[in-house]
């Protein structure tokens, strides 16, 4: 093998896996066997669900398995919920293998069903632990038949999986589109039809026009397409809302454009409310963004309500930040998505719109939970500046772990912040058990110390919070230490109740 292609399945820590999707006839099988073809040599497992209308080359399966038993063709069963379990019992036995024999695959191929839905298998490498430590998927490649997709596009199917087309969802899901058999179409605008048309469905994926399914190895192997480099290539136009409002109902691709920097807190609440209510709609979306107070993109893809994001590339010294998005789904109402996600934006008007939305405003007398007696529980975290005076109120007792949250987000940026801040960093979520006979102590159960103060900054900033990431309260507690609230809850802060 040429060494062009030791970058398409070349040595790695995780075996990729490609999948590939389409309708019967559309020309997969034998993309699987040119692939096989091309890759003589290499270790490769193909998981298949269907006996198609074209046989896979056993003399090239035997051959380019020749080191593994002769079981790495398996069979997996059809259907939303059990393929997935059927693919991860697969994926683990031939992970279990390789530990065992110490040889590894170079890659594996899953050939789905004709009217699969690409969806069960894509989460199968996020929702499965064991499967992630062994394997990555690398991308899915869906073939479709240039004679036929248009009308494929229209059908209806039924179950429990999806009532819309099968063609349609195995586009909307694709990294890698093949435009197969345009030597049938005689009409070049017809194909140009055909593509747009595809295009609309799904603007993420790469359209490539072939011929008995003949396309590069480089194409459709050793993409990457999961990767979260590849979150920074979200196609830049934006959606032609005009029209695609009229097809609410339909599947499609949006891209949403915006200059500034949002909130991560702001955002991370609303991506994660959008993907718990619209999930099932929400096929696959793709995101580059600006995060105030950080120097890196943060960039992310979803697949359904499975989420993914980290900060990358930082931005340039003058370049324009802003955030790019692109979804694929059904019955978007892309008008109210862009509306929401510009709710995220940190300007002044926004900002103004959250302080509005807290409970306490500035001098009100609250009661903050330090959360630290008998260990542990949610509550107030102490500020930098009290760490630096008023301790007279603080023991030198045991610390305590305040609750989970926005902290699960911690981006390990560490551009802005030097060793001072990250040892701040460390502490974040952290607070130090306060005197019982400190004066205002109230106990409210054995893992609650309640104390009183009054909110004397609202949507607080610290350098112990994560990057991009604000408070909503900063108090100053009887005692002169000044705290902050990680959470606008009656868990974590309260009115105060009048004093006698």
């Amino acid at each position: 093998m040429s060494s062009g292609h030791q970058d398409v399945v070349g040595e790695r820590r995780r075996v990729p896996v490609t999948v590939l999707t389409g309708v019967l006839g559309s020309g997969k099988t034998t993309l699987l066997n040119h692939l096989l073809s091309a890759l003589r040599g290499k270790r490769i497992a193909v998981i298949l669900n269907e006996v198609g209308e074209v046989a896979i080359d056993d003399a090239l399966l035997k051959e380019n398995m020749k080191r593994h038993t002769e079981d790495e063709v398996v069979e997996f069963a059809d259907g939303c919920s059990k393929a997935r379990k059927d693919l991860a019992r697969i994926l683990r036995e031939l992970g279990r293998r390789m530990r065992d024999t110490g040889e590894m695959l170079d890659a594996v191929v899953v050939e789905t069903t004709g009217m699969a839905s690409p969806s069960p298998v894509a989460q199968t490498f996020f929702a499965d632990e064991l499967v992630e430590q062994m394997f990555e998927l690398d991308g899915i490649v869906t073939a479709v038949d240039a004679t036929r997709i248009l009308s494929q596009l229209k059908e209806q199917r039924g179950g429990s999986c999806a009532s819309f087309s099968a063609a349609v969802e195995q586009v909307a899901f694709a990294d890698r589109v093949l435009l197969n058999k345009v030597d049938l179409v005689t009409d070049v605008a017809e194909v140009d039809r055909i593509e747009a048309r595809l295009r609309s469905i799904n603007s993420l994926a790469v359209i490539k026009r072939c011929t008995h399914a003949k396309v590069p190895v480089n194409l459709v192997l050793g993409i990457q397409a999961f990767s979260l480099d590849r979150s920074l290539d979200v196609p830049a136009e934006k959606a032609d809302l005009a029209v695609r409002e009229a097809h609410v109902e339909a599947v499609a691709s949006y891209s949403i454009c915006m200059i500034g920097s949002v909130a991560l807190d702001r955002f991370q609440s609303w991506v994660f409310s959008l993907l718990q209510r619209h999930g099932d709609k929400l096929f696959r979306v793709r995101g580059a963004l600006s995060i105030e107070g950080v120097r890196r993109r943060f960039v992310f893809h979803t697949v359904h309500r499975l989420f993914n994001g980290d900060f990358q590339q930082p931005w340039g010294a003058d370049e324009e930040r802003g955030c790019k998005l692109t979804v694929v789904g059904r019955g978007i109402d892309i008008v109210r998505l862009r509306k929401d996600l510009h709710r995220c934006i940190a300007n002044d008007e926004n900002r103004e719109a959250w302080s509005h939305a807290l409970r306490f405003k500035i001098g009100d007398v609250v009661e903050c939970n330090l959360g630290c007696q008998s260990g542990c529980g949610e509550g107030i975290v102490e500020a930098e500046e009290g760490m630096a005076e008023g301790q007279e109120g603080l023991a030198d007792g045991e610390e305590g772990i305040a609750g989970e949250g926005l902290a699960a987000w911690e981006a390990n940026d560490g551009d802005e912040r030097g060793p001072e801040d990250a040892e701040a960093q460390d502490r974040n979520g952290r607070c130090q058990e306060t005197e019982e006979n400190a004066r205002g102590v109230r106990e409210s159960g054995p893992r609650t110390l309640w104390i009183r103060g009054v909110v004397i900054q609202l949507l607080y900033s610290d350098p112990s919070l994560p990057p991009g990431q604000t408070a909503p309260y900063q108090v100053q507690l009887e005692n002169g230490v000044l705290v902050y609230a990680p959470f606008d809850d009656d868990d974590v802060i309260r009115m105060a109740p009048a004093e006698n």
